[in-house]
C-alpha cells in the first residue's frame, strides 16, 4: 500500500480536537507577541512542518520501517558484503554499561577491563590468521587498507633511505580484487597495475610476470577473490611478489570463507585488513560504525599506528611512546571500540571449533546453491566455490532482453532481498550471491525456486520481469536519470 509522504498528510490541531496533547512551555503572558519568547534569530517562517497528531506520527514512520528489508526479517544474499546475522547476545554485552559508560579520556587505571579484552582480542586475531601482531584502530575495511597501504609506504621509504635502493611505487591489483583496493593504493600515492584473471578465476600469472619488477611494491590480493573462487596459484603470487622485494597484502573482505581453515601469513601474506562486519558479525550498513584490524607479519610491526595496547605483568595500557617508526594515529582514540567488543563476544562464543563451522557452512551453502542454480543461469567459472559464488544472466539477455537488474527487481516481488549485481566487473550481467552460514536449507531452497521460476518466466513472459517490482511502494525506477538528476528537494 502506498504510504504519502507525511508533509502531504495531517490536518489542523485544532480541528483534529487533540491540540490540548501538545507539551507547551508555561509563559506569563501568552498573548505576547512570539519575538518576546523566541529570539528572533530562531524565528523561521520559511519551514512548512505538517500539523499532525502524535499518533498519526507513529503510525506513519512504523508502516514505513515494515516496508524495509533487514536481516532480522529477510534473507540478504548480497556477495561480497556477506550479511550474516548479528546474534543478540553481542549487542547485549556491548551495551553493558561497564563498556557504555566509559568516557575516551578516562584513566587506564579506571578502564583495565576494557583494555584487557581489547588486548586479548588483538591476540584472538593473531591466532586466527596468524600474524605477529595487530592494530584494532581502523574503523572500516577501506580504512584499513589505508593502514596497511600507509605502513608499506613507510617501509619502503626506510628501506631506500637505509641501503640506498629505489623507491618502490607500483602496487599490483588483480582484476577480481574489491574495489576499494586501487583507490586505497592511489590515495597513498602509488601507481596502480591491474592484471587479468586466467580462465579458471586465478591470477593469471603469465600477465603478472610481465608487471613485476624492481619498482614493484606489492600486491593486493582478495582471497578468496570477488568470483568466490580460491586462487590456485597464491603461492607462485606470493613468492614472485618476495623475489622482488616486495610486500603481499591480503585483503580479508572474504575471510569468512578460511576460518579455522587457512591462515593468510601460513601463506606468506605480509599485511591484511579484515571486516568486522563481514566475519565477526558486527553490524553492516547505515553508515557505520564499522572496525577493519589489520594484521602485519615482524618486517611491518614496527610500523603499526599507535596507540598500542601494551601489558607489563597484569597492568594494560594504551602506549604512544616507544614506537619510532610508527605510522603515527589513524583515528581518534582506539578505533570503534562498541563495535570491537561485539567481535570479542562472537570468537568467545563460538571457539576455535565453531569459527571453523562458520566457514564450513558459508562454503557448504554457497556450493549447494551454486549447484542447484547452474543449469539455469551462466556459471562463467564452473569449480568449487568458497562462501560466494558468481552466476550471470548472459542467457537471459542474449535470448530474451531480461537483464541482471530486471531479474534482481523481480526478486523483490516474491519477499527477496536482490544479491549483487554487476560485479564484479569482468562477469557481465554478474549476480553474485553469498547465503553466509546463518541461512537454513529452507531458505536457500526457497531462494533457489524463486530464481528458477523467474528464470522460466524470462522464456514464457519477459516483460512481467522487465517492469518489475510491481508489488514495491516504488515501481521500476530509471536508476541513471536518478544518479545524473537527483531531486533531493522540492
Amino acid at each position: 500500500m502506498f504510504e504519502a509522504p507525511i508533509f502531504e498528510k495531517g490536518s489542523r490541531l485544532e480541528e483534529s480536537g487533540i491540540a490540548e496533547s501538545r507539551l507547551l512551555p508555561e509563559v506569563d503572558d501568552p498573548s505576547a507577541p512570539i519575538e518576546t519568547l523566541i529570539p528572533s534569530n530562531l524565528i523561521r517562517s520559511d519551514l512548512p512542518l505538517p500539523d499532525i497528531s502524535e499518533l498519526d506520527v507513529v503510525r506513519h514512520f512504523t508502516r514505513l520501517s515494515q516496508k524495509n528489508f533487514s536481516v532480522d526479517t529477510h534473507f540478504y544474499p548480497l556477495g561480497s558484503c556477506t550479511m550474516k546475522y548479528n546474534p543478540k547476545v553481542n549487542e547485549e554485552i556491548a551495551a553493558m554499561p561497564g563498556f557504555t559508560n566509559v568516557h575516551p579520556l578516562q584513566d587506564e587505571s579506571e578502564i583495565q577491563g576494557t583494555l584487557e579484552l581489547l588486548y586479548d582480542l588483538e591476540q584472538y586475531f593473531c591466532a586466527i590468521f596468524g600474524f605477529k601482531a595487530f592494530t584494532l584502530a581502523p574503523v572500516a575495511g577501506a580504512h584499513g587498507e589505508l593502514t596497511a597501504l600507509l605502513m608499506m609506504k613507510e617501509y619502503f621509504r626506510a628501506q631506500s633511505t637505509e641501503h640506498r635502493t629505489q623507491i618502490k611505487n607500483k602496487i599490483i591489483i588483480p582484476d577480481s580484487s574489491h574495489g576499494t583496493n586501487p583507490a586505497s593504493a592511489a590515495m597513498v600515492g602509488f601507481e596502480t597495475i591491474v592484471v587479468p584473471s586466467d580462465s579458471h578465476g586465478n591470477v593469471d600469472l603469465e600477465a603478472l610476470n610481465k608487471v613485476v619488477g624492481t619498482d614493484t611494491a606489492g600486491l593486493m590480493l582478495t582471497n578468496p577473490n570477488t568470483l568466490g573462487l580460491f586462487d590456485e596459484h597464491i603461492l607462485k603470487v606470493v613468492d614472485l611478489i618476495h623475489s622482488v622485494g616486495g610486500l603481499v597484502y591480503y585483503d580479508g573482505a572474504n575471510a569468512n570463507a578460511n576460518l579455522g581453515i587457512c591462515r593468510p601469513a601460513d601463506l606468506g601474506f605480509d599485511v591484511a585488513h579484515f571486516n568486522m562486519h563481514k566475519t565477526f558479525s558486527t553490524p553492516h550498513g547505515g553508515g557505520g560504525p564499522g572496525a577493519g584490524p589489520v594484521g602485519v607479519n615482524e618486517k611491518l610491526e614496527p610500523y603499526l599506528p599507535v596507540p598500542r595496547v601494551t601489558k607489563k605483568f597484569t597492568v594494560y595500557s594504551l602506549q604512544c611512546t616507544g614506537f619510532p617508526k610508527s605510522i603515527g594515529k589513524v583515528h581518534s582514540f582506539y578505533g570503534n571500540i562498541n563495535v570491537l567488543i561485539k567481535a570479542y563476544s562472537y570468537i568467545r562464543n563460538l571457539g576455535a571449533q565453531g569459527l571453523r563451522k562458520v566457514s564450513e557452512k558459508a562454503v557448504e551453502n554457497a556450493n549447494y546453491m551454486m549447484n542447484k542454480l547452474k543449469d539455469y543461469y551462466f556459471l562463467p567459472y564452473d569449480r568449487i566455490c568458497q562462501h560466494e559464488f558468481v552466476i550471470s544472466a548472459k542467457w537471459q539477455k542474449e535470448k530474451y532482453g531480461v537483464r541482471a537488474l530486471d531479474i534482481a527487481k523481480r526478486l523483490i516481488d516474491y519477499g527477496f532481498h536482490p544479491p549483487t549485481i554487476y560485479f564484479p566487473l569482468i562477469v557481465p550481467e554478474a549476480l553474485m550471491i553469498e547465503p553466509t552460514e546463518s541461512e537454513s536449507k529452507e531458505t536457500l531452497e526457497a531462494f533457489c525456486d524463486v530464481m528458477i521460476k523467474i528464470a522460466k518466466e524470462c522464456e514464457t513472459d519477459p516483460e512481467i520481469v522487465k517492469s518489475a517490482p510491481h508489488t514495491s511502494p516504488v515501481s521500476h525506477l530509471d536508476e541513471t536519470k536518478a544518479a545524473r538528476e537527483p531531486k533531493l528537494r522540492d
